[in-house]
């Protein structure tokens, strides 16, 4: 999935323990720019490093996974936690467009094919 809007905040990259570090980032997204919502995301392991070339108030588009997982309280009860991991970052000119497309490299002819029609078996 993506979302495209402007980064509103960046946190720093928190180490939760030896093997596992995130960074948190909150999006202002505005479909309805009259109300706009506020998406927090996060990055994990070696993704975090995705927001080091951006800074608040850049446009972006989001590619992100929704995590969600299920918690059994000491009480009996069953808690529910969503979670929206982001893998891709990319900017957005301020156009509203993204890089344009890589120009594809120009097909050439395969090798086998001959010029000579008189080389057809039939």
């Amino acid at each position: 999935m993506n979302i495209k809007g402007k980064i509103l905040e960046i946190s720093d990259t928190q180490q939760i323990s030896d093997s596992f570090k995130k960074r948190e980032f909150v999006l202002e997204y505005a479909e309805n720019p009259q109300y706009p919502e506020f998406v927090k995301f996060e990055s994990i392991q070696d993704k975090c490093a995705l927001l080091d070339g951006f800074k608040p108030g850049e446009e972006v588009d989001v590619y992100f996974n929704i995590k969600g997982r299920k918690w059994n309280d000491p009480k009996g009860g069953v808690k529910y936690f969503n979670s929206l991991q982001a893998w891709k970052i990319d900017g957005v000119s301020a156009s509203g467009q993204g890089a344009p497309p890589a120009t594809p490299a120009p097909m050439e002819e395969p090798g086998w094919v001959s010029e000579n029609e008189d080389d057809l078996p039939f």
